[in-house]
């Protein structure tokens, strides 16, 4: 029964499938829509300054002594993948949606998961402090690194990242992380205390920005567009290359001969992509009326990466 649960999708990826339902058959539209709208940047801007208030200097300070690791990691999730999907995409033309396109090379561009990499990594006997570190920088680069890869891999093909968008990601995501870390260590004791709500609101976070790009799409005629045909073609897509990015990774920690659990690390920090940070950046980063359509890969992703690893992480632990 345990090993089943480990490949069902978990709860939270429920309440993202109901979320996507209800705004597909109850759209918010109007002064609803931009409340709705409101609430989501303001959860994005909380979301962030809880990265900044929680990230400590000295944990950034100590990733140097994984340098080799770290660049590994970061060279991986920031340079090979986001470029090989970028490749890809022109290959894909005739099987999926333009949207999806952008979200593949969107996905591509995104900074690790924190829980999932780390948890994964322990599982496996990889090296946990190394994790730890990896998802941090991942992460904290990512506020920066994933616009402007976006930018370059696919800024043509929705028109450009305009300054607008620019200008929200400096708002809503580098402001309020300058602010965490300029108030660290007043509010680090109280978002301590607080941690399952700080949690919740990650939770909150991703399912306002999906029901906002969803919402947006279903008033622009997304399901007329793309059909049950679309989304296996999608699927199948997404099967092969989280197959790729983990084989992948794999192989990049032999070919740099590391040891099994630095190679852990380098897996599943390589090869995650986050939820967390994808869905409000989506709705920072894409237009509304694409950005339905462009988070759907990520979500698909998302579970089959927590189900692959499931059991690579169990194949790993019984090898050491």
């Amino acid at each position: 029964m345990v090993r089943l649960r480990r490949f069902l999708p978990d709860r939270f990826i429920m309440v993202l499938i109901l979320t996507l339902m209800l705004a597909t058959v109850a759209p918010a539209t109007g002064a609803w829509l931009r409340v709705i709208g409101w609430a989501s940047n303001a959860a994005i801007f909380a979301l962030f300054f809880l990265h900044g208030a929680r990230l400590s200097p000295q944990a950034v300070a100590a990733g140097a002594r994984h340098l080799r690791l770290q660049l590994a990691i970061l060279g991986f999730g920031y340079g090979a993948f986001p470029v090989a999907l970028a490749a890809a995409r022109a290959g894909l033309g005739g099987w999926l949606a333009p949207e999806m396109l952008i979200g593949l090379v969107f996905m591509g561009v995104l900074p690790t998961t924190v829980q999932s990499s780390i948890a994964y990594a322990s599982i496996a006997r990889g090296n946990v402090a190394a994790s730890v570190i990896a998802s941090a920088a991942s992460n904290l680069l990512g506020v920066v690194m994933t616009p402007l890869l976006f930018a370059l891999l696919a800024g043509g093909a929705v028109g450009g990242v305009s300054l607008e968008a620019v200008g929200k990601v400096a708002l809503l995501l580098l402001l309020p992380f300058a602010l965490g870390q300029g108030v660290r260590r007043r509010v680090l004791a109280v978002v301590a205390r607080h941690a399952k709500a700080a949690g919740m609101l990650d939770k909150l976070t991703i399912v306002l920005a999906v029901y906002v790009a969803f919402a947006h799409a279903a008033r622009d005629g997304l399901w007329q567009r793309i059909g049950a045909d679309a989304l296996g073609g999608l699927a199948l897509v997404v099967v092969i290359v989280l197959g790729a990015a983990f084989a992948g990774a794999w192989a990049l920690g032999a070919g740099l001969r590391l040891n099994p659990a630095d190679r852990a690390t380098l897996l599943f920090a390589g090869a995650h992509k986050s939820l967390a940070t994808g869905a409000p950046m989506a709705a920072i980063l894409l237009p509304p009326a694409i950005a339905g359509a462009a988070i759907l890969p990520l979500l698909l992703y998302h579970q089959m990466q927590l189900m692959l690893s499931a059991w690579v992480a169990g194949q790993l632990a019984a090898r050491q």
